[in-house]
């Protein structure tokens, strides 16, 4: 006589919506194959430990280490565009018209910075200029125009 073997219902079956059988995933069938697993995230790397380093920086750039800190929501960044003579000197086409032997450049939207000497005789239409900027420039021949305050 052979003894038939009773059939044993499988472990996920039995344990099916019974709290412990999800194992924290929610439903059963949500995790009971390869998929649906995701990923860990950065959870317990720390943010300045080596374990995720390159793709850390890869993904985020080397902003993501060390700190960054706090500005107020009141501070409000200083946006005005500046330039300095050196800069203008060194790319005259750029800036520029050469009319005869001097320069005509405008940069109306500009604070004018520097005291670099300068070489060439400028005649430049600013927003602003720095004390020191519009003295190198008139020691040169040249000139910096600025808006009349009232």
């Amino acid at each position: 006589m052979t003894l038939k073997k009773t059939h044993k219902r499988k472990k996920s079956g039995r344990m099916l919506g019974r709290g412990a059988g999800s194992c924290g995933w929610g439903a059963r069938k949500k995790h009971k194959k390869a998929g649906h697993r995701g990923g860990v995230g950065m959870s317990g790397t720390g943010k300045r430990a080596d374990q995720k380093k390159t793709l850390v920086i890869k993904l985020y750039g080397n902003d993501y280490f060390g700190k960054q800190g706090v500005t107020s929501r009141g501070t409000e960044r200083d946006k005005r565009k500046r330039i300095s003579l050196m800069t203008i000197e060194r790319n005259l086409e750029t800036f520029g018209k050469k009319s005869g032997d001097k320069w005509e450049i405008n940069l109306e939207d500009y604070k004018i910075l520097g005291n670099e000497k300068v070489k060439n005789k400028l005649f430049i239409k600013a927003k602003e200029a720095s004390k020191s900027a519009i003295e190198s420039v008139k020691s040169a021949g040249g000139e910096i125009s600025l808006p009349k305050e009232e």
